[in-house]
């Protein structure tokens, strides 16, 4: 299966980050924290929205952006809404990178003003600030399944057999 890499830069909010370790555990996605982050990994309220899917979860954390970038090598596309491009323009090799910013302030303006062609924006109306973070990383998350043809997921579904 190719790999696909979820990176959360200095989430703020566990809840979020329980929903994109969900995320992760069920797409077999490899999901990265950034710190510094505004809770501790342990928080009660990230393992409560993470359920009982966290021994699916492959993850790493990392002190700062710096030691990131220092010790991952791949495609890094950085979602945000002051992008050019919208995040289904762009065709997701394997060991792609997708970096999400903190919920207050985004991805860091310096990593975008750098990157411009693999910088990408969800669609939006235009008075709306933001899509909820752990939404937004479903999102991108499925657009790169999608493109990939949803590998090693299960696509079809099974009704109970029912007795009317």
């Amino acid at each position: 299966m190719p790999t696909l890499n979820i990176v959360m830069v200095e989430p703020e909010i566990p809840q979020n980050t329980g929903n994109v370790s969900r995320t992760c555990a069920v797409t077999g996605a490899r999901l990265h924290l950034v710190g510094p982050m505004g809770f501790k990994i342990d928080d009660k309220k990230l393992k409560r929205a993470g359920l009982d899917y966290w021994h699916y979860l492959d993850i790493t954390c990392y002190d700062s952006l710096d030691e990131f970038f220092e010790k991952n090598n791949g495609v890094f596309y950085y979602f945000s809404t002051k992008a050019k491009h919208t995040y289904c323009e762009v065709s997701y090799p394997d060991n792609s990178y997708l970096l999400f910013g903190k919920e207050t302030a985004g991805l860091p303006e310096k990593l975008l003003h750098d990157n411009p062609d693999t910088t990408v924006r969800i669609p939006m109306i235009t008075d709306a600030r933001s899509l909820n973070l752990s939404n937004a990383v479903a999102v991108g998350t499925y657009e790169v399944m999608r493109q990939w043809g949803f590998p090693e997921l299960q696509n079809y579904g099974r009704l109970r057999e029912f007795n009317w």
